[in-house]
């Protein structure tokens, strides 16, 4: 039989070998969890921007199909057609989703104004996300910008290379 002070030094030797993993397991958890975190942030930011990717071409494609080449229709097409682009660009990417806004931390989007030029007509989504501030990793947000050169819906220009004429 073993005396009580054999007894108490075997219980102690077993309750530090187990007490080791879990602070080891309570240390790794936090970091663990921090990579992780990092992860689905980054993962989440290229989706963004990827979505970036089709928000622009659905807003350039009806840019083009919707403006107007007349003078007289240039205050609406910047006013109200801009806007109603603009807006639904803002739902598809997650702005009224509050979960998805706040996860991504998007501060801004904007299309308008669209640039008019005698040719193309410029239209440029440029987002903005707020800062992050983790203890580790800190910036200033990040601004992500897709442009689109949409054609005037006038009869195409013929594009003829230089020495290439008989």
């Amino acid at each position: 039989m073993m005396t009580s002070p054999e007894r108490l030094t075997q219980v102690l030797r077993l309750s530090c070998r187990r007490g080791q993993a879990t602070t080891e397991v309570v240390l790794l958890f936090p970091l663990f969890m921090f990579f992780l975190f990092a992860f689905a942030k980054t993962f989440a930011l290229l989706i963004l921007v990827q979505k970036m990717e089709v928000a622009s071409y659905y807003a350039a494609r009806r840019w083009q199909l919707e403006s107007h080449r007349n003078v007289r229709y240039e205050n609406h097409d910047n006013t109200a057609l801009c806007r109603d682009i603009e807006y639904t660009v803002k739902k598809y990417l997650g702005f009224e989703d509050h979960a998805t806004k706040g996860f991504l931390g998007l501060q801004s989007a904007k299309i308008c104004p669209v640039t008019r030029t005698q040719v193309w007509n410029v239209v440029t989504l440029q987002v903005k996300t707020r800062p992050i501030s983790v203890p580790l990793f800190k910036n200033s947000g990040f601004t992500f910008e897709v442009v689109k050169y949409v054609p005037n819906r006038d009869r195409p220009i013929a594009f003829v290379l230089p020495g290439l004429q008989p």
